[in-house]
């Protein structure tokens, strides 16, 4: 998989570079770019937003400059994405969609928004991460890369643990889990878990 990201702040994307989305990278299971909108600024200020029509406060970031990096850096299966608050909250079965495509790019606005027409007639989809305001999409935007990436093969390198995890099944959050020591401040690990009977361990961490 190949991931493009559309930003004005291109150093915020660190994070990408270390743990498990390093790793993915290095093993050559997913490709990701970030990518500076301003390269694509036509202006000698390297400008990327204007003022609202229409009055209003704030800048808003200019639908000619996305279209530009988007038509330089998509082919014609690439799938894009927008983040911005205005779309449907984000969930463990969009990420299971989104990792089979072979290239998303994903844009990640800044400053008070971003020109509609983006939303209209270059993304194939929008995205929000949750009904809350951020400063900015480049959090929102490594939050869908990191939960995309972990799910492709061989990244974690155990699949068979991704099963069992919070969401798998709309409304379902992983079981309780516990480890050394047994016992901490007089907090106690449930007995059954000790119990090594595997049947009903299963039914404890079900039923929880």
């Amino acid at each position: 998989m190949k991931i493009d990201i559309l930003t004005i702040f291109p150093e915020m994307f660190s994070p990408l570079m270390e743990s498990i989305m390093k790793r993915a990278q290095v093993k050559g299971l997913v490709e990701i770019k970030v990518h500076n909108l301003r390269d694509w600024s036509t202006d000698k200020h390297k400008s990327v937003d204007a003022s609202p029509y229409g009055g209003g406060p704030g800048m808003v970031m200019r639908v000619d400059v996305v279209d530009r990096a988007v038509e330089a850096l998509a082919g014609e299966n690439t799938r894009v994405v927008l983040m911005d608050t205005k779309g449907p909250v984000y969930t463990q079965k969009k990420a299971e969609e989104l990792k089979e495509y072979k290239h998303m790019v994903i844009i990640a606005p800044h400053y008070e928004g971003i020109d509609h027409r983006v939303h209209e007639h270059i993304a194939n989809e929008v995205i929000s991460i949750g009904e809350y305001v951020l400063t900015g999409g480049e959090i929102p935007a490594m939050v869908v890369v990191d939960s995309i990436v972990r799910l492709l093969p061989g990244v974690l390198g155990n699949e068979a643990s991704l099963a069992e995890e919070s969401y798998q099944e709309e409304g379902e959050i992983e079981y309780p889990q516990y480890t050394r020591p047994e016992e901490y401040k007089g907090w106690k690990v449930p007995e059954i878990l000790l119990s090594g009977h595997h049947a009903k361990i299963n039914d404890w961490r079900k039923k929880s």
